[in-house]
Formats: C-alpha cells, sequence, structure tokens
C-alpha cells in the first residue's frame, strides 16, 4: 500500500483554495498543488503525480466532472482516489458524481478541521 502524501486540489474560488490549502497541509500534514480551473489541473497533474484529486463541481470553463474524465486521460484513477467537494447535495446529484467515478463527495461548508480525516478516510476505504 503506498502513502497518502501529495494532493492535487481544483477549485475555482481563491478563499476556499486557501482554506482547503491550510487545512491539508497545517493540519494534514499533505503538500498540496491548488489548481483554480482544469484546464491548470491538466497541465500540471503529471508532473505533480498526486496520491489523490479533490475536485471542485461547479467551475468556469472546465467544470469538475468534466475535469476528471479528461484527468482519466493522463493519469491511473484507479491508483489515484478523486472526491469531489460541492455545494450540491441532492441524492441524485451526488449519484451522479459517483458514478463518474469519485470515490465521495465532500459537502460545502466543510470542517477545515476534519478536510484531512475525511480525505484519510476515502484513501484507507480503497486501499491505496
Amino acid at each position: 500500500m503506498s502513502e497518502l502524501r501529495r494532493i492535487l486540489h481544483v477549485e475555482d474560488d481563491p478563499s476556499i483554495q486557501a482554506v482547503t490549502k491550510l487545512a491539508l497541509e497545517a493540519v494534514g500534514g499533505y503538500q498540496v498543488l491548488s489548481c483554480t480551473s482544469g484546464a491548470e489541473a491538466l497541465e500540471k497533474v503529471e508532473a505533480f503525480a498526486p496520491d489523490f484529486v479533490l475536485l471542485d463541481v461547479m467551475m468556469p470553463g472546465m467544470d469538475g466532472p468534466e475535469t476528471l474524465i479528461r484527468l482519466r486521460e493522463r493519469i491511473d484513477l484507479a491508483q489515484v482516489p478523486v472526491a469531489f467537494m460541492t455545494a450540491k447535495v441532492q441524492p441524485r446529484e451526488v449519484e451522479q458524481l459517483l458514478s463518474l467515478g469519485a470515490r465521495d463527495v465532500i459537502i460545502k461548508p466543510f470542517d477545515p478541521m476534519r478536510l484531512a480525516e475525511q480525505i484519510r478516510s476515502i484513501w484507507a476505504a480503497g486501499r491505496y
């Protein structure tokens, strides 16, 4: 089993991006690469080699689901779990995100003090 160290975070909102990065680095001890768009994530994903991908759902241009589809062309998502972050929590919407291959959906607003723990649980459940 590999170790969870590097997290690719894709989020267009600068305040959410900053809180997430701080929560994952300071509380979780992870190395985080923050990208403001799906296009930026696609440019940087291979060089960063993430162990985990955290995707916002609603972003201008390329949204989270499309970003996930395009990431699949660049990295092995069977080995790199993906979780979405969204404020849309209707069961049908969550079900659709999971059907795209996401391992879980983290609801916004999230608790920054628990975020690293949530990601660690998703990681452990998949036994990567």
